[in-house]
């Protein structure tokens, strides 16, 4: 059967027929060059084919493609309109343009205080009880830059950035403190403050004004808290305290910030970097309003306890631990605090009667978990 390879003139294109693509790719390679009009039509849908092999057919379509664009007509198989291109003048850098290089590290002023909060606050963020030394020795390591300055403030800075991350993590406390206690170590001596002296005159150095000047901010924190809580016992409102408010959630941090202090201060004091003296006056501090106690002042309270009640308990503290205890006792029956308050001063009671000795196990890190998974029949 032979094919018509000529359209009549008064049919439409094959596109407005519906010819598929395969078809019409097929159909344009049996077609002579006599067919120009129909050839038009479908040389936009044969070039995303298998593309021409006729060299003239190829030279003919490039005439009619620059004479199209020179005349400014359109591409009706594509929908393009073909304009002529006008040239484009060549990028011009700007006098501020942006440069990888001024970003990086070593562009950086290795002494301004927003590389060292950003480098320190991303070594806490690392430190684990696995990787305690490496990150502490890189900690010590920026707190030593100190040396070459008479006021010490890159260690105030690292002193207090630690701070804040323990309060921050209550229960990170214990590696935070053994951080401090590491700190008061390695510090180098050559690290002085002008402004610090001790009693004979001296200016205080090394890991010695590390620790007045983490204590000194433990202080100023327990002092501020307790002003605050003061003035919320006078001044409260339930509006301001109403739930999802900004009142609500700024309280909120302050009691998570506030338990995370007493528990790290409670590690200090089991490392020996605070005395029992300063213990018992925190001690007597939460109990010195017993008969008209706020909860937070009863989390506090059992939080320090819990931390340092079998250090803090000694033949000679014995008559204040029973004060203590009495105390804990009214207060643990006092029908005005609710369920989860009384339940946690009788914990603490009753830790104290099993001689400070915890019913569960101690948490275990994920090395010792691991291991322990391994090893299991």
């Amino acid at each position: 059967m032979s094919v018509f390879q000529e359209k009549p003139y008064d049919l439409p294109v094959l596109d407005a027929v519906g010819l598929d693509i395969s078809s019409q790719a097929s159909f344009l390679r049996t077609r002579t060059q006599t067919c120009r009009g129909f050839r038009r039509g479908l040389i936009g849908i044969g070039s995303r084919s298998k593309g021409r092999t006729d060299s003239n057919s190829d030279h003919s379509g490039a005439h009619r493609g620059a004479h199209r664009q020179r005349s400014g007509h359109t591409d009706g198989s594509r929908g393009i309109a073909l304009e002529p291109v006008s040239p484009v003048s060549p990028l011009r850098m700007s006098e501020n343009q942006w440069d990888r290089k001024a970003t990086a590290i070593d562009k950086v002023d290795q002494d301004s205080p927003e590389l060292l909060d950003r480098k320190v606050k991303a070594l806490l963020n690392k430190l684990t009880t696995e990787n305690f030394d490496s990150i502490s020795d890189q900690i010590i390591m920026w707190a030593n830059k100190s040396e070459q300055q008479s006021d010490g403030r890159t260690l105030i800075k690292v002193t207090h950035l630690i701070l804040e991350k323990a309060m921050d993590e209550a229960t990170w406390s214990e590696v935070y403190a053994h951080l401090s206690c590491k700190m008061m170590e390695k510090i180098s001596p050559k690290v002085q403050d002008g402004g610090m002296k001790d009693l004979d005159g001296n200016p205080v150095s090394g890991g010695q004004l590390f620790r007045k000047h983490l204590l000194r901010r433990c202080q100023d924190l327990f002092e501020r808290a307790w002003v605050t809580r003061e003035a919320q016992v006078v001044t409260k409102e339930d509006s301001y305290f109403a739930l999802y408010s900004d009142g609500y959630y700024a309280a909120q941090k302050a009691k998570r910030q506030g338990l995370g202090l007493i528990a790290f201060i409670g590690e200090l004091f089991k490392l020996h970097m605070l005395t029992e003296r300063i213990m018992h006056e925190c001690v007597k501090r939460l109990l010195s309003n017993a008969e008209n106690a706020e909860v937070d002042a009863i989390d506090t309270l059992c939080k320090l306890l819990t931390a340092v009640g079998r250090t803090l308990d000694t033949a000679n503290a014995s008559s204040h631990m029973n004060h203590y205890f009495s105390c804990l006792k009214i207060l643990a029956e006092n029908p005005n605090f609710d369920s989860r308050t009384r339940f946690m001063l009788q914990d603490v009671i009753e830790l104290r009667q099993r001689k400070w000795q915890w019913r569960k196990a101690a948490p275990t890190t994920a090395t010792q978990l691991y291991k322990s998974v391994r090893t299991f029949p």
